[in-house]
């Protein structure tokens, strides 16, 4: 259990992807608490999971866009757990929409959970990280690469993703806290099917493998940039896409 007694912070942690990181973390031996807003339910049953599988859990309702959530959140991982070795900013909005008719109330929103929500989160979790720590971004390879339109405004918000993190990578290298940028591909998830639609079938063909990515091969990669074989890499951004970008 390489994450035995370590503490793990997941945002928008209830379904999806970041579900899968905390049950990947739990399983490796962490203890976990994670964000959500809207999923109670969903949430509920996953601290039950983990629970019954002999791991620790706790589900914090809060929108990481509010600085007053944040640490809300911060403050309840450390009553339950005491610490915050590593931090998965995982929360992320995907709303589609033609550059000439995108309101600015989505794009303000899009930019309060993907960027500022982030920004938040991991400012917060410095002040309780220590030498040792991980901070793992859940980008997108849409960042540098959109075979689609409509999703400008999402591809800018992980594009910044990208570059927070090489530099946040310069900023806290001497404190022995790596920071790194997961880019997921075409993963199978809520998310994603419902933007893509009857396009399905087309993007699928233009994944190297021929399918579309499992949320546990991206929890798989989190879990190894967070344990000890993951110590020096930083700055890094990497992508688990299937080669739909090769």
């Amino acid at each position: 259990m390489t994450l035995d007694g370590k503490v793990a912070l997941v945002t928008g942690g209830a379904r999806g992807i970041g579900a899968a990181i905390c049950e990947r973390l739990s399983r490796d031996g962490a203890a976990v608490a994670f964000t959500y807003i809207q999923s109670h339910d969903k949430a509920r049953a996953l601290v039950d999971s983990i629970s019954v599988d002999g791991g620790r859990a706790r589900a914090i309702c809060g929108d990481v866009g509010e600085p007053a959530d944040v640490a809300a959140t911060i403050r309840q991982t450390l009553d339950a757990f005491g610490r915050i070795d590593i931090l998965i900013n995982n929360a992320a909005l995907q709303l589609s929409g033609a550059v000439e008719s995108y309101s600015l109330d989505k794009f303000d929103r899009m930019l309060s959970v993907n960027i500022r929500g982030l920004f938040l989160m991991t400012q917060e979790a410095l002040r309780h990280m220590s030498a040792g720590a991980r901070i793992i971004n859940v980008g997108s390879i849409s960042s540098d690469y959109m075979p689609v339109a409509d999703h400008a405004i999402y591809a800018m918000t992980k594009g910044a993703v990208a570059s927070l993190t090489r530099g946040l990578a310069r900023d806290l290298g001497p404190r022995g806290i790596t920071v790194n940028n997961v880019q997921p591909g075409r993963i199978e998830t809520e998310l994603l099917m419902s933007a893509i639609g009857p396009l399905a079938d087309k993007i699928k063909a233009g994944v190297a493998l021929q399918r579309f990515g499992d949320v546990s091969e991206v929890a798989a990669l989190v879990s190894f940039l967070a344990g000890p074989d993951g110590s020096f890499i930083t700055g890094a951004n990497l992508r688990v896409d299937g080669g739909a970008s090769a």
